[in-house]
């Protein structure tokens, strides 16, 4: 087996054993990188000089020598630039001045990083397709977008440039690109990974990894949970490691299944067949390992209100994130500097007054009281990840004749991701199906705030008896 198709815990292991140096892995990636980075655009950043240079120094942590990307939005590398998926950050060539939490956790585990990997412009769509950087494709189809927002990271893995990668969702930024490139992604509850050194609530975002095992999912939470100096509040704290939670099987759980979702225009819908045949596949796993699984809908996700709630607080996201760029840069940005999108929902932000953010919340709140009493009933929820296979590059495009087609096609993809962001609850999505063209398709299982052990150990079970099939590599 070459190294393209081991996990990150397998790498590790031949650095440790002695099979393997850092160097050997580094050097391994960089090759790796050169030769399909060209076609895929997963990389968007290459760290070769900074990898080569640090790497025999790497900590002996659990993953020491091991090669990984940093999505380029939300976590920073200190004295990398960061454009955060943005023309006016690229063009400025702004530079952190220290690593986020997450970053130097990664490096104390012995991580050493080789790139930067591509995302959407400010995360918005779930798509790789910034106007700063040519477009991340799917390595099982490149016609077709990688998902996203981070995009670049789900490929980087699948493709087999590095073992793991870095990725945060805050509307299924994880989950979104781990289905449409085969990977295992777990967003945690919210606050569980730190957000430090920015300032204040968490929201709707969190950091994680995309991932070719449950194992590295598991392994790498245990090296990034915690809370940090000055966060206003943590996830409650997990009694034993994540990773020495998947020794241990879980009881016989009662499981909920779903495929139908409200659309955009407000209408309830089914997903695309090969999603409904995905959970059905799934649900049947589920049942043959001792399990309840029932159909059952979460009523509140059927809730007219939700899409317009969550999009005033997606708005006012975007605006803030705007001037938050024109902070960095120095000027206002300008209209043209940006996707149409972009520019519209940042101004469709400005417009919103505080009470109605206010309200925004306190029905998101009142809701996930409600959604949280599902959990009572039931130990997993299971979904489709998103409705349809991996779509054409463009997908999610903005215009001027209709800026916010983009977000409207994100809606009707993704309605299943956002919904746990909103509630702050874990969920996950796992690469357990193929379609008739070859194509990934994930399934969702979300748990009550703070039970990633239960995902993860189902996770893991589920991997057992299918593993998953990665996308032959290219060595």
């Amino acid at each position: 087996m070459h190294l393209a198709d081991l996990d990150a815990t397998a790498q590790a292991e031949l650095v440790r054993s002695g099979a393997a140096t850092p160097r050997e892995l580094v050097d391994a990636a960089i090759a790796r990188i050169e030769r399909s980075n060209p076609e895929l655009g997963a990389v968007i950043v290459p760290m070769f000089d900074e990898a080569r240079a640090t790497c025999d120094a790497a900590p002996h942590g659990p993953f020491r020598g091991v090669p990984i990307v940093i999505k380029d939005l939300g976590a920073t590398v200190g004295g990398v630039p960061q454009a955060m998926g943005t023309l006016p950050l690229k063009r400025s060539r702004y530079t952190p001045a220290e690593d986020s939490h997450l970053v130097a956790a990664l490096k104390r585990a012995g991580f050493v990083i080789v790139g930067k990997s591509n995302t959407s412009e400010l995360g918005i769509v779930p798509a790789a397709e910034p106007l700063a950087w040519p477009p991340t494709r799917n390595p099982y189809d490149v016609s077709r977008g990688s998902g996203g927002s981070s995009g670049g990271s789900a490929c980087a893995v699948a493709s087999g440039m590095v073992p793991i990668a870095h990725a945060n969702d805050g509307g299924g930024s994880i989950r979104i690109p781990a289905s449409c490139c085969g990977l295992f992604g777990l967003k945690p509850s919210r606050a569980r990974v730190s957000m430090y050194p920015a300032p204040g609530d968490a929201g709707l975002v969190c950091e994680h990894v995309v991932a070719r095992s449950v194992r590295d999912s598991a392994a790498v939470l245990d090296v990034l949970a915690g809370m940090m100096p000055g966060d206003p509040y943590t996830a409650p704290p997990q009694l034993s490691s994540y990773l020495a939670e998947l020794a241990v099987p879980p009881k016989p759980l009662k499981i909920g299944f779903a495929t139908r979702h409200i659309n955009v225009q407000g209408d309830v819908e089914d997903s695309h067949p090969d999603c409904v045949a995905a959970v059905r596949y799934a649900a049947r796993l589920l049942a043959d390992l001792g399990h309840h699984v029932e159909p059952a809908d979460i009523p509140e996700t059927s809730d007219p209100e939700f899409v317009p709630r969550f999009l005033t607080l997606w708005f006012v996201g975007v605006s803030t994130r705007i001037d938050e760029v024109s902070q960095l840069i120095g000027r206002p940005v300008a209209q043209d500097e940006v996707e149409p999108l972009t520019w519209a929902l940042s101004e469709l932000g400005k417009m919103i007054k505080a009470p109605a953010y206010a309200s925004a919340w306190t029905w998101v709140h009142a809701a996930t009281r409600k959604i949280s009493a599902f959990f009572e009933r039931y130990d997993l929820w299971l979904t489709p990840t998103v409705t349809s296979p991996p779509m054409p590059l463009g997908t999610f495009a903005s215009n001027g004749d209709d800026p916010l087609e983009g977000i409207m096609n994100a809606g009707d993809f993704a309605p299943f991701t956002a919904l746990f962001n909103a509630t702050g609850q874990p969920a996950c999505s796992v690469p357990l199906f193929h379609n008739g063209q070859g194509l990934p398709i994930g399934v969702q299982l979300a748990a009550a705030y703070g039970r990633e052990d239960l995902l993860l150990r189902t996770a893991a079970q589920l991997e057992q008896v299918q593993p998953f099939r990665h996308l032959a590599t290219r060595h």
